[in-house]
C-alpha cells in the first residue's frame, strides 16, 4: 500500500514542489460559494484554500475598507482524485459509460483543484455573481445557523 493522504484531506505542498506540477495532470473543479452577507464565506472560504490569487480574499483596498466582498475572490486547494473515481476498478456501479469515464479521467489526472470563487453576498452585486457563473461548476450555500435563511442568502 501507498503513503497517500486520506481521499479527503488537502494536500499542501512547498511552492518549489507545486511549481514542478504539471498542470495537465490536474483536474480543476469550480466551486461558487454564495451566501447572505455576513454568512462567513470568506472566512470559509480563507480556512479551506492553500492557494491564493492576488484576487483572494478580499484583497482590494475598497472592499476591505468597506468589510464586504466587492469582487469574486480566486483561491484553491488541491486534492487526491475522490475515491468514487479513483477507486473504481470493476465497474460495480452497473454504469458502464460511467465506469469508462472514470478510467479515463484516473490514467488522464494525478490530482483535483478544487478552485473556490467567493462571491459577493449583497444583492446589489448580483451582475458580478452572474458574471462569475459562467466559469462555476458547482455552488456551496453558506447559511449562517444563528441567522438560517435570509432575503438575500442566494
Amino acid at each position: 500500500m501507498t503513503d497517500q493522504p486520506p481521499p479527503t484531506s488537502k494536500i499542501t505542498m512547498s511552492p518549489q514542489k507545486l511549481s514542478k506540477l504539471d498542470p495537465s495532470r490536474i483536474l480543476n473543479l469550480n466551486v461558487g460559494v454564495l451566501g447572505h452577507v455576513d454568512s462567513g464565506k470568506t472566512s470559509l472560504v480563507k480556512t479551506l484554500s492553500t492557494l491564493l490569487s492576488t484576487a483572494s480574499l478580499d484583497k482590494s483596498s475598497q472592499s476591505r475598507q468597506r468589510g464586504i466582498t466587492l469582487d469574486l475572490g480566486f483561491s484553491a486547494f488541491l486534492m487526491p482524485l475522490p475515491p468514487s473515481i479513483s477507486s473504481r476498478e470493476d465497474g460495480t456501479n452497473g454504469d458502464t459509460d460511467a465506469t469508462t469515464e472514470d478510467a479515463a479521467i484516473t490514467e488522464r489526472y494525478d490530482l483535483m483543484q478544487v478552485t473556490l470563487v467567493d462571491c459577493p453576498g449583497h444583492a446589489s452585486l448580483i451582475r458580478t455573481i452572474i458574471g462569475g457563473a459562467q466559469i462555476i461548476d458547482m455552488v456551496l450555500l453558506v447559511i449562517d445557523a444563528t441567522k438560517g435563511v435570509q432575503t438575500q442568502t442566494a
